[in-house]
């Protein structure tokens, strides 16, 4: 069986991190599906998905080792051709990758006991985005 849902949310930019999980617990709950794997994905060029502990140290180590494997205040060649300044927000979204899979156990998420689901926001403006959870399994 194969469920899809998407939800919606606003983020800032600029590292934004958006603990997701439990909009995908609610839908992974909604599908009916006891076991198998549930896919997010965000189906934007500066915008990835990860597992950590949503916990405010953590995210701003995360937000600052980020910044210093790929810094937003040096030139980059996608900038010079669509002047958008966005170039640092798709390099770290490509290393970061736009989904993740979890495995389902028992009708629920199989994370560990701090670890939850995170969305992370590179781009240089604020964003409404649209995640897509897709469930598959039995």
């Amino acid at each position: 069986m194969v469920f899809t849902e998407t939800f919606s949310l606003s983020a800032k930019g600029f590292c934004d991190i958006i603990d997701v999980t439990g909009k995908v617990g609610e839908a992974v709950g909604r599908s009916g599906i006891a076991a198998g794997l549930a896919t997010v994905f965000c189906p934007g060029s500066t915008c990835s998905l990860t597992t950590i502990e949503y916990e405010p140290g953590v995210i701003r180590d995360l937000a600052k080792v980020i910044e210093k494997i790929v810094p937003s205040n040096v030139p980059y060649e996608h900038d010079r051709r669509w002047g958008d300044g966005n170039g640092f927000s798709h390099v770290r979204a490509a290393l970061l990758k736009p989904s993740i899979t979890v495995p389902l156990v028992n009708k629920k998420l199989a994370l560990g006991t701090w670890q939850q689901i995170v969305f992370l926001d590179f781009d240089n403006r604020e964003r409404r985005r649209e995640l897509i959870v897709q469930v598959v399994g039995e």
